[in-house]
């Protein structure tokens, strides 16, 4: 009779031995394994498009096919650091050429590309690009605008110039492919960068974070300057906490500083990251040297950041350095319209509106604020999750877009693989009054984010300040011709409203007022006549779809909404 307890190990499935100095560990394979999936991510949508237009790019993609499958293999069975390594390189050059094929058939331009091209043409020409305003732009190219609260749009350059810059001489050999060819290059370039820096078990998650994943590719293939401004953070960020180690910065860290101060210079995004560096690297710093030696090292590495940042705008502030910082403030004081994932939805999407939506904004501010003093009070938890955290203060924003965070997700792969949070673990943290037991603690945190809580709370709690009734729809078979109203204004506040529509989460274009007041005043009704600016506003014929009116009003920022029944035909 044989023994049980052989058979059940002759029969058990023998586990991949433990990782030695020449066996990949475990992690390694299965990062290597998610970035060959990863490129499967958007292959076929670019296949069907190749086989339409562009064959031979089809056929590029097909092969690609058989790379993923071969290196899908290739990922499971290899014995040997060297060897899956090298899988690992295979699987960022796949990534690299199915990437260019993803450029090669892109040709939708977006409100992104056509203002970065103009704003390109402009400086190569020798023009002005901050204060000048381009609607034929826009108008002549058939794309979305980002339309404001008072009832117009953003047809002008709001970005740092260091992207229009970096655009120019390739545009200036090309024309206008140079304002997506410049950040698809870069973005490869970027890629590459950060699987060389990255630890070689973690490499293959650059790869799929920038190539693979579709995300990242298409925003290069817009033209966003936060392409740029991504490479340039990925050296800043990688290995961070050790910048200034022994009181001195050395070569690579005067490199950092430099990167910071261009990505600084190329778009806003991250001025909200480079305080909680900063922060953090004082922290860090201060860990193991007196407060005056830290500060010192902290100032050096930010007065070169502040430097170069100013010498990228140097000529733009020659220019006219009015227009220049009302340029750069802009998307902080364009009173966009609510747009995106975040908790303004509560307003906008699931309640009638609001007569305090500033208070979003104000929240927002104050989060970030909150975030940063929790930052520095608890460094030694928190100095992980630097690249992170200051994101979070765009999901209080009234224009909380998921790209202010998907955009600078390879920097939260390169913390995690080389700033863990055991190099915080002597971090520097203010002395408090009182014992650091975690319930202490968490009241703190939240006594320091208590000021934001409560400005969403007035945000979301309040109710939109114009009474809406619609009292007559004019449809045919194309869409909504007409639109009468009845508005009542139930604050003290006058309002000048805007009207827009809409069937989805964005807003049509605002519509005209035939007859109507321009402005309301406090606790007045009056009937208004609209028509849609361009045409019949089209109503698709969908079961359960909502039609709403939208009615905004800027300074006070305010929204109002209610349903459009539309009539069957």
């Amino acid at each position: 009779m044989h023994n049980t307890s052989d058979i059940s190990a002759g029969a058990s499935v023998r586990q991949e031995p433990a990782a030695t100095p020449a066996t990949p560990a475990a992690l390694h394979r299965g990062i290597t394994l998610l970035a060959v999936i990863s490129l499967f991510i958007g292959t076929r949508g670019d296949w069907s498009t190749a086989m339409a237009v562009r064959p031979a790019v089809g056929g590029v993609i097909t092969l690609a096919y058989a790379g993923i499958l071969i290196l899908g293999i290739l990922a499971l069975t290899m014995r040997t650091r060297t060897a899956l390594t090298r899988v690992d390189a295979g699987a960022l050059l796949l990534g690299i050429v199915l990437a260019l094929c993803s450029y090669a058939l892109s040709h939708a331009p977006n409100d992104e590309t056509v203002l970065m091209t103009q704003a390109t043409h402009e400086l190569v020409h020798g023009h002005l690009v901050y204060g000048q305003e381009w609607p034929w732009v826009f108008e002549h190219s058939h794309v979305g605008v980002t339309k404001t609260m008072s009832g117009g749009a953003d047809y002008s350059f709001a970005y740092p110039p260091l992207a229009v810059l970096l655009n120019a001489p390739v545009y200036a050999l090309i024309g206008a492919k140079a304002v997506t060819l410049v950040p698809t290059a870069l973005l490869v370039l970027g890629a590459v960068a950060l699987w060389v820096l990255l630890p070689a078990p973690w490499r293959s998650a650059a790869t799929a974070v920038c190539l693979g994943f579709p995300m990242l590719k298409g925003y290069a293939a817009m033209g966003y300057p936060a392409i740029p401004a991504l490479v340039l953070l990925i050296p800043v960020v990688v290995r961070w906490p050790r910048i200034g180690t022994g009181g001195r910065l050395s070569r690579a860290d005067i490199v950092r500083a430099c990167c910071l101060g261009a990505a600084c210079a190329t778009q806003q995004l991250p001025w909200f990251l480079a305080p909680f560096l900063l922060a953090g690297l004082y922290a860090v710093r201060r860990g193991e040297l007196p407060a005056r030696a830290a500060l010192a090292v902290v100032a050096r590495f930010t007065g070169i950041t502040v430097v170069v940042a100013l010498a990228a705008n140097a000529y733009f502030i020659a220019q006219s350095p009015g227009a220049w910082l009302r340029g750069l403030a802009l998307p902080f004081t364009q009173h966009g319209i609510l747009h995106g994932q975040g908790i303004m939805g509560i307003s906008y999407y699931f309640r009638d509106g609001s007569d305090r939506l500033d208070f979003y904004s104000y929240g927002s501010m104050l989060l970030a604020a909150g975030l940063l003093g929790v930052f520095v009070l608890f460094v030694r938890r928190l100095g992980a999750a630097a690249t992170v955290l200051p994101w979070c203060a765009f999901y209080l924003a009234t224009r909380s877009q998921d790209g202010y965070y998907l955009m600078m997700t390879p920097l939260w792969v390169a913390a995690a693989a080389t700033a863990p949070v055991t190099a915080f673990e002597s971090a520097w943290q203010p002395r408090l009054p009182f014992p650091r037991r975690p319930a202490v603690s968490a009241a703190l945190a939240a006594a320091v984010l208590l000021p934001a809580v409560a400005c969403v709370a007035v945000a979301a709690g309040s109710g939109p300040p114009i009474r809406l009734a619609v009292g007559g729809v004019r449809a045919d078979g194309t869409g909504i011709t007409s639109l009468t109203v009845r508005a009542t204004n139930t604050g003290g506040t006058a309002l000048a409203p805007h009207f827009a529509t809409s069937t989805s989460e964005s807003a049509s274009g605002y519509w005209t007022v035939r007859s109507g007041p321009a402005v309301l005043r406090p606790h007045q009704s009056a009937h208004y006549v609209l028509v849609p600016g361009a045409g019949p506003f089209p109503v698709p014929h969908r079961a359960r779809l909502r039609v709403r009116l939208r009615v905004f009003t800027d300074r006070p920022q305010t929204l109002s909404s209610t349903d459009i029944h539309v009539p069957k035909r």
